[in-house]
């Protein structure tokens, strides 16, 4: 299929809800304030089918599960907690003090976040890799209460798989609840539920509204949006895995959006021919060529440097550089998500196990949002000591300062200790 040539589309992409959408995840949020558990059994009745007195999964599911489970397929949940643990740990940030001559002390103190909530999606897919990149480094963090929200199916099962990561990493408390009631239990709380201090996960549109519109009750990661990717390639990229790349980020969402951005025109008519040929065998094809049609493009630019200036302007999700000597131009990079070196280095091994979080920006918010990491769960406090003498050297600028912006309390405050 021909991509569209120029980035018009992909630049107008519209991820923000409408009104109608507002309007009913605000209803939904109102209720479980008021109505507390029993708006929750509602909407679990409503929404999933689901009608069980309690939300809380039992220690004898997730055993149950964990024996269920493909051996294979626990083993590679454990080999991704590996992969991941590994990368994050080196995001663990420690304490720090200052001590002055004079005798001033200062510093800032690193605390975990006391109560953490995750929302793992569990409609048309079940995901059970973004369980592990949000609780791994919450554990890294040292947060001691961390909670997952999930839907359960109508007969009030939980994914063995869901169950089974939650396992590994030690997490016992998990809520059969999913969509924006359940944010909006993690944000304010029930009689079953305690509020939690953030909220951290990806979720559908309406899970989306639902952490804009409580954001500030509680913290939360970012406003999740529709997946994207861009690829950077030249002369020496291969038609096959620019295709199968792209197509890997199309299947997600009729609004996901996979751009290419090449030096070597002859390349885009080569990943339409492949595109067509992958299409031939994939599963999703219907999404796949709507999110193509739509938001997918294929772009030519004269130089590379030309093509990281597109790139830093989308501030992509995901960005492949499939070139020579893709390294070095790791320097150019300055506004994306999660960034993919070589052709060895296809953005799903970044999905499920190289470790680095996919828990990314999306819609251009790499411009000043980060991935979500280790310091998503902590939170930071200064302090400082100042002795007497210290403090009579600063003071009169202390207070000439305060009284400048006509706050005379605040120079009286430190005047009067002499």
């Amino acid at each position: 299929m021909r991509l569209n040539r120029d980035l018009s589309a992909i630049k107008n992409r519209k991820t923000e809800a409408d009104e109608r959408v507002i309007a009913t995840v605000s209803e939904i949020i109102a209720d479980v304030r008021k109505n507390g558990d029993t708006a929750l059994r509602q909407y679990a009745e409503k929404f999933d089918g689901f009608t069980g007195a309690d939300f809380l999964v039992s220690p004898e599911e997730i055993a149950d599960a964990v024996k269920r489970i493909d051996p294979e397929m626990l083993r590679i949940l454990k080999r991704a907690a590996v992969q991941i643990t590994d990368f994050h740990k080196n995001q663990v940030e420690k304490s720090w003090s200052v001590f002055k001559e004079n005798g001033v002390i200062m510093g800032q103190i690193v605390r975990p976040l006391e109560r953490v909530a995750i929302y793992v999606p569990g409609g048309t897919a079940v995901l059970t890799s973004t369980l592990l990149m949000c609780a791994i480094p919450a554990w890294l963090a040292g947060v001691p209460d961390v909670a997952i929200f999930t839907p359960a199916k109508s007969d009030g099962k939980i994914a063995d798989a869901v169950l089974a990561a939650a396992n590994i990493c030690q997490i016992e408390k998990i809520y059969k609840i999913g969509g924006a009631h359940a944010i909006a239990a993690a944000a304010y709380g029930t009689e079953s539920i305690p509020k939690a201090d953030k909220i951290v996960g990806p979720g559908n549109i309406y899970v989306a509204t639902a952490k804009r519109l409580v954001y500030g009750a509680v913290g939360i990661d970012s406003i999740a949006g529709p997946s994207d990717v861009l690829v950077i390639a030249d002369e020496t990229a291969d038609a096959k895995y620019v295709a199968a790349d792209l197509l890997s980020q199309a299947e997600h969402d009729v609004l996901a959006s996979a751009i290419l951005v090449t030096t070597h025109e002859p390349l885009i008519s080569a990943v339409e021919a492949e595109i067509e040929r992958q299409l031939s065998y994939l599963k999703r094809p219907d999404i796949i060529k709507k999110s193509l049609a739509d938001f997918g493009a294929a772009v030519h630019v004269k130089t590379l440097d030309e093509a990281f200036a597109v790139s830093n302007d989308l501030a992509p999700e995901h960005l492949e550089i499939l070139t020579a000597d893709p390294l070095s131009h790791l320097p150019k990079v300055k506004n994306a998500g999660s960034i993919f070196l070589g052709e060895n280095t296809p953005e799903p091994l970044g999905d499920y196990m190289s470790g680095t979080n996919h828990v990314l920006p999306t819609g251009g918010t790499a411009r000043f949002y980060s991935p979500l990491g280790v310091y998503d769960f902590t939170k930071y406090s200064a302090y400082s000591y100042y002795p007497r003498a210290a403090l009579s050297e600063l003071a009169a600028d202390v207070a000439d300062f305060a009284r400048s912006e006509g706050l005379d309390a605040h120079a009286n405050s430190v005047s009067i200790r002499f």
